[in-house]
């Protein structure tokens, strides 16, 4: 069930925050969490967004989310997009409320094993957002080096409208590797074919997601850094860019403007 209090880690029991900008971006990070719970630790998931437009009902793509993981033994899970009234697509307008929740309830967790999201890779602008909402903010609680980061998909090297899957950025630092079992990589492909309401995103994604299973077989995480969100994710037009959602230009304007206004 969707957690509706704030995750206070009282008995000593290590938590794991995974900050999500939609629900079914949690699959960049299936095994990272399979992981997390066999070991005893406790894992939160927390959406930024809807996961739909303004207006739209965001209870299929909850149910979706929530199915999944339970699979992969999460039973805490807050969808603060809904409480906050952020529709997809909006991140980069609603860093403020975003980070106005995430810093107390951040700051009351216990004792954090990590905090994990979305890469700074330029795929969508609500990703990128994110991110930086979570470093600033842990940044601030003195807990950036507990924030990691997962690729979920970009455009570098890319041409055209193609993209790649669960491929980190060099820019983005050393890579920190985890090998799949052959049975995990198996289940984590079933499972990636639950999210019916996202079938046409997942027409797209599906093949790029076999052949890294197939060909690499890792997780794949890297420490997220404060000072990349003043620098480019990559050379060349973002795949944000290329979709026509933003502009890098647009993204980190807002980002900064956002970030001097915390310190002003």
């Amino acid at each position: 069930m969707p957690t509706e209090v704030p995750v206070v880690s009282s008995s000593g029991v290590p938590v794991a925050v995974f900050l999500l900008p939609h629900q079914d971006d949690e699959f960049g990070a299936f095994h990272r969490i399979v992981r997390l719970r066999a070991s005893g630790v406790r894992v939160v998931c927390v959406y930024f967004t809807t996961g739909v437009p303004a207006g739209g009902d965001p209870s299929p793509r909850n149910r979706e989310s929530l199915a999944v993981l339970a699979e992969l033994g999460v039973e805490d899970v807050l969808f603060v997009g809904e409480q906050l009234s952020i529709a997809d697509g909006e991140v980069c307008d609603s860093l403020a409320r975003a980070a106005d929740w995430l810093k107390p309830w951040l700051a009351q967790a216990g004792r954090l094993e990590g905090i994990y999201v979305p890469a700074w890779e330029g795929g969508h602008p609500d990703h990128d957002g994110l991110h930086a909402v979570a470093l600033q903010v842990c940044t601030e609680l003195g807990l950036s080096e507990k924030v990691w980061q997962f690729a979920l998909y970009n455009g570098e090297r890319c041409p055209g409208p193609f993209f790649k899957v669960l491929s980190p950025l060099r820019g983005n630092g050393p890579v920190e590797r985890d090998p799949m079992p052959p049975r995990s990589r198996l289940r984590f492909l079933r499972l990636v074919l639950r999210y019916p309401s996202q079938a046409r995103t997942w027409i797209g994604l599906f093949p790029f997601v076999l052949m890294h299973h197939v060909l690499s077989g890792n997780q794949q995480l890297q420490q997220a850094r404060i000072e990349r969100l003043n620098e480019r994710p990559h050379a060349g037009r973002l795949y944000y860019e290329k979709r026509g959602f933003s502009t890098w230009q647009a993204v980190s304007q807002r980002i900064a403007r956002w970030r001097l206004a915390r310190v002003a």
